[in-house]
């Protein structure tokens, strides 16, 4: 069913997708797992979209296919978090940059592994981030971009967080379409994150759970 259900995705086929997530739900089987085959149909739709194959109709599709697959996966994940918030979380798109598939992937993903995560959207001023950081005094930052402009605006906004006195105690992690260990070493920041799944795992080690 995991194959079947990331071709599914990947082709944008909405009815046979959710028809397909239920039918997992209800043999029993982990809503991680399901989650996890979502990010590898979404990697899969932003190399279409990369390679001109899929436009942005297709991309604004294929996130709102996503939020419905979440709507039925995420009673099954609630009841699992914690109750007490293991930490605290700002993530956002960097300026200039309008995609949010990836990061609501990963929003989701922390807030059911018991972050309190503060997500400031997309297109985020280097400013934003910055007060945000300031007002929550969150330990973890993740900078979201997917085309590479973003890889400057990364840069620029770990920069300006140096000079408002807030890099010291924070970690900072990077994900995104076109995003690598290259990138975070250019941007100064702190890991490279390849998926939803290793950004929690990120999170955890820097808050002391893992």
């Amino acid at each position: 069913m995991s194959e079947d259900f990331v071709r599914l995705m990947a082709d944008l086929k909405e009815d046979e997708v959710l028809a397909l997530t239920k039918k997992r739900l209800a043999a029993g089987e982990d809503p991680q797992e399901i989650l996890a085959d979502n990010t590898k149909a979404m990697a899969i739709v932003g190399k279409r979209f990369a390679g001109g194959e899929y436009f942005l109709p297709e991309l604004v599709f294929s996130g709102e296919l996503l939020k419905e697959v979440m709507a039925l996966v995420s009673p099954h994940l609630k009841s699992a978090a914690k109750t007490k918030k293991l930490g605290k979380v700002v993530i956002g798109t960097v300026a200039g940059d309008i995609h949010d598939i990836g990061l609501n992937i990963v929003d989701f993903m922390l807030d059911v592994n018991g972050f309190e995560v503060t997500n400031l959207g997309v297109d985020v001023p280097i400013e934003k981030f910055v007060q945000a950081v300031k007002d929550t005094k969150a330990p973890v930052l993740g900078l979201s971009g997917f085309l590479t402009p973003a890889f400057d605006a990364m840069k620029e906004t770990v920069e300006a967080l140096e000079k408002a006195g807030l890099r010291k105690n924070l970690k900072i992690m990077i994900g995104g379409g076109q995003m690598d260990d290259e990138v975070r070493k250019y941007a100064k920041a702190d890991a490279y994150g390849k998926d939803a799944m290793a950004a929690v795992s990120l999170a955890k080690k820097w808050v002391g759970v893992n």
